[in-house]
């Protein structure tokens, strides 16, 4: 590996008050670090922070070795390039996330001038990443700024936030942000519906044995068409024959937030009804910050038994990690006031990042709109994102639920406008899925596959286009922004899952991420054990090589923002971007392709696309 460890006094650095003691805090200038023109639309400003009440505060330490990180990222993930698959290990990631020892000794000194004991301080793995609890008026005063209790007027949730906080002029560049302050994300799970069997819609009845044609030329049960089962998922991407293995080490997580349960006897049911191999086989439950998995039918929670119904019945005998993480943005407090103010991601990330051993592959159905969540902290998620890419890790997240925005096609009831004091109509790409270090899956429908008209897609307002999208959508983009998200899709409609003890149909991109995870963790599964490493951050092989494997999907839009959004078009869009996720590959029985063909879109992982995955 091409990195200098440099660990010596960094990973035990000390509140070392020799050090500290230099710093020149006092007569410092107060500077604003972050503010925003106010609240997004729907919260308003509903009383004073009661000081006595506590705020977990997580401080982001400057990282000045991230764009070596992001070099070897580039380098380990492209199929072209001599070190592709030559992952990095936690302490070399470590390494290339960790702040300079001088920030680490002035922040030091600043907490401590705020009465900070060393104990009171925790430092994440790489110390990148500070945390404390103190009282709001501490916070106040360390930040000078007030804190106000928000409330949302059509939910009536509460959290505690500021418009704008500032730091010693010397702190400046030695922390990248600290939250909760200016973030007011409503991180949600992307489903659209969820219907009780006996309120859906009659399925159209297919005559026994009644086939119809995939995208691969292969036959497909007819009944797929109105009801989405793990064998039609395996008979549409070409991976009925395809078997997993259960002790080579390849895992597949699922991560859970939003006090999002799964259900256990609802995935044995579901289990019995479709994948009866699999019946009595269970998960690993990973609780981070507190999460729970409550097991009581009434707090069963739809999102989770989908994504680990599918995710894990698709894959079984891999193992299974289910991460449920603690922390709701958000809280519904029981009091007037709130007690929780974070989001989740940082916790889910920290716990990760910490781990020796990750599992390979992960999908996660959560996100919000990309322009309630500031700048800085989106880019410090993305960082950490990019640090589990470089250990080899495929990072998917459901694109979102709401085409281009909100409100679908209608100019009037258009809910898509700007949080920056305009208030001008914009399209609202998803986060974290407009992350240029994770692969974005958003959804079709029906057999031939077209866009489900829910599917998020098109451009982040954040982060500019990264170099492996660049030939693909150079031309279409010409007139247009400069980022993208969602880079493939996969059935998102009428999935059939098991609710509180009741066959249910569901929607929405949260089918489409565990779905496209799940045939990633196939590959792998083929990878490991033809002696290679897994397929790591998969986007720049599909940009370059890897979209001659999937379908490319040529029909639908996604409207959204009183518009039509964007269409499905022949080659790239922003709407489907790339093809379809389709392929798995060319594994036969006791036959590996060499190349992935174009049309065999997920194309025999019985095929499974494995082709160029295994070269």
């Amino acid at each position: 590996m091409l990195i200098s460890l440099y660990f010596v006094t960094l990973l035990v650095f000390p509140f070392a008050a020799a050090l500290a003691s230099t710093v020149p805090f006092k007569g410092c200038q107060q500077k604003v670090k972050e503010s925003i023109h106010g609240p997004p639309p729907g919260w308003y400003k509903h009383a004073p922070a009661p000081k006595h009440d506590m705020l977990e505060l997580k401080i982001a330490l400057s990282q000045p070795r991230f764009p070596e990180l992001e070099q070897h990222l580039w380098e380990i993930s492209d199929p072209s390039h001599a070190r592709y698959g030559a992952y990095l290990s936690k302490q070399e990631t470590e390494t290339l996330m960790a702040p300079h020892p001088e920030t680490l000794a002035v922040v030091s000194e600043w907490l401590t001038l705020h009465g900070l004991a060393e104990e009171e301080v925790i430092h994440s793995s790489a110390r990148d990443w500070v945390t404390i609890r103190v009282p709001v008026g501490l916070a106040e005063e360390m930040l000078d700024t007030t804190y106000h209790v928000y409330k949302h007027a059509e939910t009536g949730e509460n959290i505690v936030r500021t418009t704008s906080y500032s730091l010693p002029d010397i702190l400046h560049h030695h922390v990248d942000l600290i939250q909760p302050t200016t973030m007011f994300a409503r991180f949600k799970a992307f489903k659209s519906t969820l219907h009780w069997t006996n309120q859906a819609q009659p399925a159209t009845p297919c005559p026994p044995g009644k086939t119809i044609t995939g995208p691969a030329g292969n036959p497909v049960d007819a009944s797929c068409n109105s009801t989405i089962t793990l064998s039609c998922l395996r008979q549409l991407y070409n991976a009925e024959n395809y078997k997993t293995t259960a002790t080579n080490g390849n895992k597949l997580g699922i991560t859970g937030y939003l006090e999002q349960y799964a259900n256990n006897k609802d995935l044995q049911q579901f289990y019995l009804a479709q994948n009866p191999s699999a019946y009595g086989s269970n998960y690993t439950l990973v609780s981070i910050h507190g999460g729970k998995n409550n097991q009581s039918y009434k707090e069963a929670g739809g999102e989770a038994n989908l994504d680990t119904q599918f995710g894990f019945g698709l894959v079984w005998p891999t193992p299974g990690t289910f991460y449920t993480t603690g922390g709701r943005p958000p809280y519904i407090p029981d009091l007037v006031y709130p007690k929780n103010q974070n989001e989740p991601y940082t916790y889910w990330l920290e716990h990760l990042l910490s781990q020796n051993d990750i599992p390979q592959t992960i999908s996660t159905s959560y996100g919000d709109n990309e322009q309630t969540v500031p700048y800085a902290y989106a880019s410090r998620v993305c960082a950490g994102m990019a640090s589990l890419g470089a250990r080899g890790v495929s990072l998917l997240f459901s694109s979102g639920d709401g085409g281009v925005g909100a409100g679908g096609a209608d100019p009037a009831t258009q809910l898509c406008k700007s949080n920056d004091g305009h208030n001008v109509t914009k399209f609202l790409p998803a986060f974290p899925a407009s992350c240029p270090y994770v692969t974005a899956v958003g959804g079709t429908v029906n057999i031939p596959e077209t866009a489900v008209s829910f599917s998020g897609g098109g451009f982040s307002n954040y982060f500019a286009r990264p170099a492996y999208q660049e030939a693909a959508v150079s031309e279409y983009l010409a007139m247009l922004a400069p980022g993208t998200f969602k880079d493939v899709a996969a059935q998102a409609e009428n999935f059939s899952v098991i609710y509180k003890g009741q066959e249910s149909p569901i929607g929405g991109t949260s089918c489409s991420s565990p779905t496209f995870a799940a045939f990633v963790s196939m590959l792998n599964d083929a990878r490991i054990n033809a002696g290679k490493t897994p397929l790591g951050f998969l986007n720049p092989l599909l940009y370059s090589t890897g979209y001659t494997a999937l379908n490319d999907i040529t029909q639908g839009n996604n409207p959204g923002c009183g518009t039509s959004g964007f269409n499905a078009t022949v080659g790239w869009d922003p709407g489907e971007f790339m093809k379809a996720n389709r392929v798995m590959t060319c594994l036969h029985a006791d036959h590996i392709c060499s190349h992935w063909t174009r049309h065999t879109q997920l194309r025999k992982i019985e095929g499974l696309g494995l082709g160029l995955a295994l070269n």
